[in-house]
């Protein structure tokens, strides 16, 4: 069973609905018990950093994460559920995030080119992990996203986009992948990275 985490914002159904297409079981939920029995965990997420961080705060689900994120169960985490893992992020100052991984999430300055960075937009593969098997050279995915995360250690940077700067789209550290762009957006190539996770053990 997935464990798709809802802390009251982001885009959960559309989460949900791609597993439900894969033949996965997935259910939406805030309950730590159900949290710590899933046997994947994915953290999702739209909207802005200090929102969900109070979000979380708020429904007790910090502690959970945490344990889910130390128990080696596969966790996936997407566009903001990446950002969250961090130290902290920039966005309407400075706050701080889960501290899962150090570094910090920092806001596009690209010359000429629209913030959000929204559409379609190819990935530079620079480590195998089993999230991204089989998955095609520059393959193109979906984001939506102003701000752009920083890892202290470039060795967890599992593939690079380019938007104005080159910046670390996914990262893959142990049990834990996660991602800048939308899987659950990115039709057949999201539905491979969302198959490859539920495969994950």
């Amino acid at each position: 069973m997935i464990a798709i985490i809802d802390y009251g914002m982001g885009n959960l159904r559309s989460v949900s609905k791609a597993f439900e297409r894969l033949g996965c079981t997935a259910v939406v939920t805030r309950e730590p018990r159900v949290i710590a029995d899933a046997g994947h965990v994915v953290l999702p997420g739209v909207g802005a950093f200090p929102d969900c961080m109070r979000n979380l705060e708020q429904m007790d689900l910090i502690n959970p994460i945490r344990l889910a994120l130390s128990s080696g169960k596969p966790f996936l985490g997407i566009c903001l559920g990446l950002q969250l893992l961090f130290t902290e992020s920039e966005e309407f100052g400075v706050h701080k995030g889960l501290g899962w991984i150090p570094g910090r999430v920092v806001r596009f300055k690209a010359d000429g080119l629209k913030v959000p960075h929204m559409g379609w937009n190819s990935l530079t593969i620079h480590k195998q992990t089993p999230v991204l098997k089989d998955l095609p050279a520059e393959a193109m995915v979906y984001f939506v996203h102003s701000y752009y995360i920083v890892p202290d250690d470039s060795a967890l940077i599992a593939t690079t986009t380019d938007y104005g700067v080159t910046f670390a789209s996914s990262i893959s550290t142990g049990n834990v992948f996660a991602c800048q762009f939308h899987p659950e957006k990115s039709q057949a190539v999201g539905l491979m990275l969302l198959r490859n996770f539920a495969q994950c053990r």
